[in-house]
């Protein structure tokens, strides 16, 4: 464990030890977006903005079946940090035989569901008549890459868990660019189109994915299992199970809410749809760094949990939330001011329309980033204490609000009640998590002897 890769969380300052962590997370998380942003490069660019709009309907819908898996891995990194601070390398090893053989069984099953479904997939989006063949095209190829990306999360979430957040940015540093340099190839001069955009990132998720299989094999002998660990354990399962299955329901009550957003957008016709496509990506980058901190968060927490040190969790969790509020304050003024700017990297000039809507949803939802940031926080906290339900609960009010409220809203004032509801749902969601913190802060985190 000398490695200067792994980064032990319970000791040291607080501050520096959680930027210096998070750091590697957020760099890997934008070169994720990279993945996403290329193919909304090329595909607007190239293909123009049918293909923009299926490419970004698409996005949605594979966020929401990748947050399943990354939801399980996640659960389970906070349960291996949990042992990890408490020194158990067996309950470790034997948690990471069992979190592997629930996480590939889900995605293989899911894998084989959504080929079953791609018409009613399709039927339940609403996708527009003009865009169906060329969405239908995309997704059958990008389904493809569910098991490498799924392979990759898990990886990434157990090498996190025991500290090192650098290696899974190297490997996903590597898949972004063959990606980038594969989707220029595929589409620009094989003029495969479309499903060129899709091939190009699904090539790329196989290198992430094997890549980092490879490293963990290879490098990482210390947290290897063997015979002994693959026996069936009833007890590590259930806090596997506990665990996991709770994130995985936010993870992906989370992004089913988007989808059901992502719906009613779709209803509002192609120039919405693009808008929508376009803001979204310049949201993801712009909260993505505070929701990074909040997974960094949520490892020293549950690594300083396991080891019992409730004093040094209580003084992270003031550092942290005002790190993350003074950063997203920043951000919000800054996407605020440039919203055309941001906009028009990604729609040209004269789609003056696309631009205006999307400019907008930029000014309304953009302003409030510290709802979004504190949120992120909260889910880590809730989860790495074993309290996964409170990150349930947390989502159910953010995503039921806004689902509700834009629902309510789009009728009579149209799409700007649906950029309004956004930031009202994160808001109510905080209350209640710093509120439930306070409330029963003794009980979650008492005293040390």
């Amino acid at each position: 464990m000398g490695d200067y890769m792994y980064r032990d969380l319970t000791k040291g300052s607080i501050t520096k030890g959680l930027v210096l962590f998070a750091l590697p997370m957020m760099a890997g998380n934008l070169l994720q977006q990279l993945y996403n942003i290329a193919d909304t490069l090329i595909v607007g660019q190239a293909l123009g903005k049918n293909a923009l709009a299926a490419v970004g309907s698409a996005y949605t819908l594979m966020t929401f079946l990748t947050s399943i898996f990354i939801g399980l891995s996640m659960g389970a990194g906070a349960l291996f940090s949990i042992y990890l601070g408490k020194n158990d390398r067996d309950s470790l090893k034997s948690a990471i035989v069992h979190a592997f053989g629930l996480i590939m069984s889900v995605t293989i099953v899911m894998n084989v569901i959504v080929y079953i479904c791609v018409n009613p997939i399709l039927t339940f989006l609403q996708v527009p008549d003009e865009l169906y063949s060329s969405m239908k095209e995309y997704i059958v190829i990008i389904f493809a890459g569910l098991i490498a990306t799924s392979l990759y999360n898990f990886f990434a979430c157990l090498l996190r868990a025991v500290g090192n957040s650098m290696t899974p940015l190297w490997f996903l540093g590597t898949s972004a660019l063959l990606n980038i340099g594969l989707d220029m190839l595929f589409v620009m001069v094989f003029h495969w189109g479309i499903g060129g955009a899709a091939a190009a990132t699904v090539a790329a998720q196989y290198v992430s994915g094997i890549g980092i299989l490879i490293y963990y094999l290879t490098k990482c002998k210390d947290f290897i299992p063997n015979r002994k660990h693959m026996k069936w354990n009833k007890v590590i399962l259930k806090e596997i199970c506990d665990m996991s299955m709770l994130t995985c329901v936010q993870q992906s009550a989370m992004n089913f809410g988007i989808l059901l957003i992502q719906r009613l957008v779709d209803s509002f016709g192609a120039v919405t749809m693009a808008a929508f496509a376009a803001a979204v990506k310049i949201d993801t980058f712009a909260y993505l760094p505070v929701q990074d901190f909040g997974n960094a968060f949520s490892t020293f927490i549950a690594q300083n949990y396991g080891a019992g040190y409730t004093s040094r969790i209580r003084e992270g969790f003031k550092k942290a939330t005002a790190l993350s509020a003074g950063f997203s304050a920043v951000i919000s003024a800054l996407v605020f001011v440039f919203a055309e700017l941001l906009m028009r990297i990604f729609i040209k000039a004269e789609e003056t329309q696309v631009l205006a809507v999307g400019v907008q949803y930029l000014h309304i939802e953009g302003a409030f980033y510290v709802g979004i940031g504190c949120l992120f926080l909260l889910y880590g906290f809730y989860r790495a204490v074993k309290r996964p339900g409170m990150s349930v609960v947390l989502t159910v009010i953010s995503l039921g609000m806004r689902v509700v409220l834009a629902y309510t809203l789009a009728g009579p004032i149209g799409e700007i009640g649906i950029w309004m509801a956004i930031p009202i749902g994160w808001v109510l969601a905080d209350i209640t998590g710093y509120g439930y913190y306070f409330a029963k802060r003794k009980k979650l985190l008492p005293r040390e002897e």
